[in-house]
């Protein structure tokens, strides 16, 4: 068993929380593409609702499965610093993409491709409301899922992690969702039309993925903790995103 930390030792090292920072950037860009690339329809409606979201919701909940286990093990500070590294990467993406959008295409390319295959499958990503709406979704739900997971961790004393994962995955998809749908639609991204049918699946379908993947959560939390060291718990911790 590892010991309770208010913390992680300052300076120290661990083997596996640049792995994970790593896919947990991975997780966040390759979603966003894929959400920029296609809306997927289920065919099916519940409670008269279209069953459709967009490409990226495949994914996407597995970037908050890595939150989870990030300040589950870790704790809030570390988790904190990952995901600014994950906001300032899809920053850099949405900026390379918009460059890549505005700038000439080369003749034989425009015969192949061409400008409008560009807008219609990456142009949503490149273009000021989808990124805004990425941007904005991904630091609010992201921070919302990590503070309100470890308060649980305090307040359930380290038991009940499914409790722990699950609601903070409730609280934190619900902001998530929420804001980038609506920035979506307020920049006509997506028609408003839709906004009831994409914030409802959207919602739906990562709280199901993070449910069905509890059992995994469990055994990688309980390994990375054996395997670390570390089990911190942010009794004194600030949740100031913007605190170093």
């Amino acid at each position: 068993m590892t010991s309770p930390l208010s913390a992680a030792p300052e300076g120290r090292s661990f083997k596996y929380l640049d792995l994970i920072m790593a896919s947990f950037v991975t997780v966040l860009l390759v979603s966003n593409v894929a959400s920029s690339a296609k809306i997927i329809d289920l065919g099916f409606a519940v409670f008269g609702v279209p069953m459709a979201f967009d490409a990226g919701t495949l994914l996407f909940p597995i970037g908050y499965i890595f939150g989870d286990i990030l300040t589950e093990v870790y704790g809030f500070k570390a988790s904190r610093r990952v995901i600014w590294a994950g906001f300032a990467a899809l920053a850099a993406a949405t900026l390379t993409l918009w460059a890549v959008r505005v700038l000439p295409g080369e003749a034989a390319w425009e015969g192949y491709a061409g400008q409008t295959a560009f807008e219609a499958i990456l142009g949503g990503m490149s273009s000021g409301g989808i990124a805004l709406a990425s941007l904005l979704a991904y630091w609010a739900g992201e921070f919302t899922n990590s503070i309100v997971l470890a308060k649980l961790k305090v307040r359930t004393e380290g038991r009940r992690l499914w409790l722990r994962t699950i609601g903070s995955t409730l609280v934190g998809q619900l902001v998530d969702t929420g804001v980038f749908i609506t920035v979506a639609c307020l920049f006509r991204v997506f028609s408003w039309e839709l906004f009831v049918t994409l914030v409802l699946t959207n919602y739906l379908f990562k709280c199901a993925i993070e449910a069905l993947m509890t059992p995994a959560t469990y055994a990688v939390v309980r390994g990375l903790k054996k395997a670390e060291g570390v089990d911190v718990y942010d009794r004194e911790t600030s949740f100031n995103p913007f605190k170093a």
